[in-house]
């Protein structure tokens, strides 16, 4: 690994607004008090362009973010909980210059050095990244950062707060952006309406809550905050230079044969046999015997599920906010001996049958019991247990987000180097293949990197 070392410099912090809109308050929805106190998600997308001025971006971008507010007015207000409040709600009004805060950065490094697949250190990317502020009664939604790369292209850095907004709300608005910011350079303007599949549905009525799991996630973070309401997030783990950042790819290809080989020695029958299960169940495999150590060892599993379609009635596949439910296994008797103490092929199979167990318990009936399970399970969680969680998916589309000078050349969530987290996403070259992010310490990247290819052979 070559040692990098590069220069971002803050330029100016501009405010972002609808170009005119009235006030909003939108009640958030027990889909979204889950995530309350959980760090919020950043996200980079790399564009090669290198013909372009930072001028010209500049203006392009901050014009078509000011329309595409205008359907996503939520993104320009703060989560607000006063404590005459029951729960918090987010707030737009104009009338206390409610924005989104857009960062404007220039960057001496090389572009290709950060939207490359090789071990990069995952510090690296902090800068290309805004922070959203956070107290107890308020906290920003939304915070965008563009850094240009002179003579090289740029990266759009997103800051979202995961109460407000999933992954494929925040894809949504990534791709409206977007496509309002080509059809301004294809048309000389912008011509409302967008798309209707870009178009964010905000009724929340439709989100029935007969158990009352909005009070008891409510009374679990205020008893999580010496007992008084706040919005204030969980600290971050602290990434130190150790920690490497790496991509690592399935072609169509090998999922195809990761597929067969299910199917070849599995003699389970009705297993879930999906890209996302191959893909996540092969990299559990990898990370778990990457660790090593006792098979008796506990693992702690964990990935969440879109449940717009899961619900009844059904909600919009457009429906702003979130919809996802947290799932795997919470429960600590899940050990790695499965996985361990079987052969090369053995293990991987055991993640299929145990992932197809997981995703069959996904329906309405068990949504309260997976999102308050993680609250008494993190309470009984043993230092040194091994924990490993997904964001992203690779049916976001991410790559889809061509603002008009091309689609990204990469797409990185930087979040993922604070819980353990791996990333997947759809590949960039658009052959159906998935890339997958990981951070990990210099040792244990060559020992995933190991593992991982010698498993596909």
């Amino acid at each position: 690994m070559v040692n990098f070392n590069s220069a971002v410099n803050i330029l100016v912090v501009v405010r972002v607004s609808p170009p005119s809109s009235n006030s909003l308050t939108l009640p958030l929805t027990y889909f979204d008090l889950g995530w309350l106190k959980l760090h919020p998600v950043d996200r980079v997308l790399f564009y090669r362009v290198p013909e372009l001025t930072r001028c010209s971006l500049i203006t392009q971008i901050k014009s078509s973010l000011s329309v595409t507010l205008l359907h996503y007015l939520p993104l320009a207000g703060r989560l607000v909980w006063d404590s005459i409040d029951t729960k918090p709600s987010i707030v737009y009004s104009p009338n206390n210059d409610d924005a989104v805060y857009l960062t404007v950065a220039e960057s001496n490094g090389d572009l290709s050095h950060f939207a490359g697949d090789k071990p990069r250190p995952a510090i690296d990317f902090h800068p290309l990244v805004p922070e959203l502020s956070v107290s107890d009664e308020s906290a920003g939604v939304l915070a965008v950062q563009i850094t240009f790369f002179p003579n090289q292209g740029f990266c759009l850095g997103v800051t979202a707060h995961h109460a407000v907004l999933d992954g494929k709300t925040t894809a949504m608005f990534l791709k409206a952006w977007a496509h309002n910011c080509k059809q301004e350079q294809e048309c000389g303007h912008i011509a409302l309406p967008l798309p209707h599949d870009l178009i964010p549905s905000l009724d929340r009525t439709i989100v029935q809550d007969p158990t009352g799991l909005e009070t008891k996630l409510l009374n679990r973070w205020i008893s999580a905050s010496n007992n008084k309401p706040s919005l204030k997030l969980f600290p971050s783990k602290i990434i130190g230079s150790d920690i490497l950042r790496v991509t690592y790819r399935l072609t169509q290809e090998d999922i195809k044969k990761l597929r067969e080989r299910v199917e070849t020695e599995s003699h389970a029958k009705q297993l879930r046999l999906s890209t996302f299960v191959i893909t996540y169940a092969y990299v559990i495999t990898c990370m778990v015997k990457m660790r090593g150590g006792d098979p008796t060892r506990f693992v702690c599993v964990g990935f969440a599920s879109d449940f717009r379609s899961r619900l009844n009635p059904l909600l919009p596949s457009t429906f702003f906010g979130n919809c996802i439910v947290g799932s795997g296994d919470f429960d600590f008797d899940v050990k790695a001996e499965p996985i361990l103490g079987e052969g090369e092929g053995k293990g991987f199979i055991s993640a299929v049958k145990s992932f197809t167990g997981w995703v069959n318990g996904l329906c309405p009936e068990n949504i309260e019991k997976n999102m308050l399970l993680p609250f008494e399970a993190f309470k009984r969680m043993e230092p040194g247990r091994q924990m490993i969680s997904v964001a992203g998916s690779n049916r976001l589309g991410i790559y889809g987000s061509n603002f008009g000078w091309g689609k990204p050349v990469k797409v990185e969530i930087v979040t993922i180097e604070k819980d353990g987290s791996v990333s997947l996403s759809e590949s960039g070259d658009g052959s159906d293949g998935v890339e997958i992010g990981i951070c990990l310490k210099k040792d244990d990247v060559e020992r995933f990197c190991s593992l991982f290819s010698r498993g596909l052979k």
